[in-house]
C-alpha cells in the first residue's frame, strides 16, 4: 500500500511523481495494489497507460478523466474502471481524495460506477492494509470480495463521447466551456454549413448518441463540480439553461439515480 499526498507546490514535480508511480505499479509483485492520492484542485496527471486494470475511486471531490474517445466525469463515491493498456489523463476539478486499486487486466470496457457502501469499506481496507505475511491471507480475501462486489456497482452514464471530426469536436469543446440546455441542433448544423438531417446523422455516427443525449450529459458535467463546491441547485440549474429546478432535477435523477439534493447529502464514509 502506498499513500501519496500532493500539494499545490508539487505541480512542478508532477512528471516525476507520475513516472515514480508508474514504475511502482509495473514492478510490484502483489496480485492487487492499493494507492491513496490526495490532490488539490487544478492538479493534472499526464497521459499514461499501465498493464494493470485500475479502479479509480473518488472518495470525495470531482475528477475529469480523458481517454482517446471520451471524457469521464467522476464525482464523489463513484469509481472509473479503466482496463489495462487504455491511455488516459486526469484533471482534478476540486480537491479530491482518490483511492486507486490495480488488478490484473480483465479486458472490460471503461465505465463509471457508483460504489456501494460495502465497496467503499473494502477499498478503504485495502488502502490502509499491507501485504505482510501475517495479513496476506486476509487481504487476499478482501480483494476477492471486492472483485465480486464490483458486480453490484451501478453503472452511471458519465462518459461523454467525443467526435473525431475536427469541426464537430471544436463545437463540442466550445459547448463544454459554456453548456446550455437550450442549445439547438439547427444552430450547430448552421455552424457547420450542413442541413439538420445531415448533422443529426453525422453527430450520431461520430459519438454513438443523439445530440440531445450528448447535450444533457455535457450539462451534467458542468453542474457536478459546482454542486460539489456547494453552489445552490437553483443557481446551477438556471445557469445551465433549465427553466426551473424541477426540469434540472428530473434530468439529474435520470442520470445519477437521485435528486441533486440527495446527491449532495451522500455520505463520505
Amino acid at each position: 500500500m502506498r499513500i501519496l499526498h500532493v500539494t499545490a507546490e508539487d505541480q512542478v514535480r508532477n512528471l516525476h511523481l507520475h513516472e515514480q508511480g508508474l514504475r511502482w505499479i509495473e514492478q510490484a509483485n502483489e496480485p492487487i495494489l492499493a494507492l491513496e492520492r490526495i490532490y488539490p484542485a487544478g492538479f493534472k496527471v499526464p497521459r499514461h497507460a499501465h498493464k494493470r486494470a485500475q479502479l479509480w475511486f473518488a472518495r470525495r471531490g470531482v475528477v475529469l478523466v480523458s481517454t482517446d474517445d471520451r471524457r469521464w466525469m467522476l464525482p464523489g463515491d463513484h469509481a472509473l474502471f479503466i482496463p489495462g493498456g487504455v491511455a488516459h489523463q486526469v484533471e482534478v476539478v476540486t480537491d479530491v481524495e482518490m483511492h486507486s486499486i490495480y488488478v490484473a487486466d480483465t479486458a472490460e470496457r471503461a465505465r463509471v460506477l457508483e460504489v456501494t457502501p460495502l465497496g467503499r469499506n473494502l477499498i478503504a481496507e485495502l488502502v490502509k492494509g499491507d501485504w505482510q505475511p501475517e495479513r496476506r491471507r486476509r487481504l487476499e480475501l478482501v480483494s476477492e470480495l471486492l472483485l465480486d462486489e464490483l458486480r453490484q456497482f451501478a453503472e452511471r452514464p458519465l462518459g461523454l463521447p467525443f467526435p473525431t471530426d475536427a469541426r464537430l469536436a471544436r463545437l463540442c469543446r466550445q459547448f463544454l466551456d459554456a453548456p446550455s440546455a437550450n442549445a439547438g441542433i439547427d444552430d450547430w448544423a448552421r455552424a457547420l454549413g450542413i442541413g439538420r438531417r445531415t448533422f443529426t446523422r453525422l453527430f450520431r455516427a461520430e459519438t454513438g448518441v443523439s445530440f440531445v443525449t450528448w447535450r444533457q450529459q455535457a450539462c451534467l458535467f458542468a453542474a457536478l463540480p459546482r454542486l460539489a463546491a456547494g453552489e445552490p441547485v437553483t443557481t446551477v440549474a438556471l445557469d445551465a439553461g433549465y427553466e426551473n429546478i424541477a426540469a434540472f432535477s428530473t434530468m439529474f435523477r435520470r442520470v445519477l439515480g437521485r435528486s441533486p439534493r440527495s446527491y449532495l447529502d451522500m455520505p463520505e464514509a
